[in-house]
């Protein structure tokens, strides 16, 4: 991946992209307090739907505003910082709702740890190249991470409810839902290591240098 010196963007803080990412992190409180609600509360199955069809309205909106923002030539330096944090915030939430709510558990946790540590680690080293005034473009890789976390992710809030729903539907009694939702947490655990090293490997020289 290369690092290299850009023009900068507009703002456009008020662009319908950015109005869209706005609504992701909008969501965030929303999904929190149903998976609150379901766990701690002890409230019915249904806040745990109410949260995965919030949760899922929030992850669509991540194609949509890169997808707007590239077709209507409404790139800005705002949504370009702003879409990252979106997903960083959606993403660490559930994570730790799940966590507490033990669908995630036992060794998947160090999967959670693995992509928590990575994006803290990788958002430190966007701030500091920031102030050296050199951008850290996503690469295609990292983008397809992001998608296998919030699919992966969404397997696992519908958790014991998709598993009791598949049950009763194709009457198996293997928990299909959250098996696929840790695979798949593995899987983008693994690729969250190798973009990780992949940024710090491209920001060394920055690093070194200064």
């Amino acid at each position: 991946m290369d690092i290299a010196t850009s023009r900068p963007l507009p703002a456009r803080p008020y662009s319908l992209p950015n109005l869209l990412t706005y609504g992701r992190i909008a969501a965030v409180p929303l999904v929190v307090a149903c998976m609150y609600g379901q766990i701690i509360l002890e409230g019915g199955v249904w806040l745990r739907w109410v949260a995965l069809a919030l949760y899922v309205t929030a992850a669509v909106t991540d194609f949509f505003d890169g997808w707007l923002a590239r077709s209507w030539g409404q790139q800005s330096s705002f949504g370009r910082m702003l879409d990252p944090i979106a997903d960083k915030l959606l993403v660490s939430s559930c994570l730790l709702m799940l966590a507490a709510d033990h669908t995630i558990y036992g060794w998947s946790l160090w999967a959670a740890i693995i992509i928590l540590c990575r994006e803290i680690l990788v958002s430190g080293l966007r701030e500091y190249l920031a102030e050296l005034r050199v951008p850290v473009p996503v690469t295609r890789l990292a983008k397809w991470k992001t998608v296998l976390q919030l699919v992966a992710i969404g397997f696992l809030l519908a958790g014991d409810a998709g598993d009791d729903w598949v049950a009763s539907t194709a009457y198996l009694g293997f928990p299909v839902v959250t098996f696929t939702g840790l695979t798949l947490l593995w899987v983008s655990a693994l690729l969250t290591l190798y973009t990780g090293y992949d940024y710090f490997r491209a920001g060394l020289h920055h690093l070194i240098d200064e």
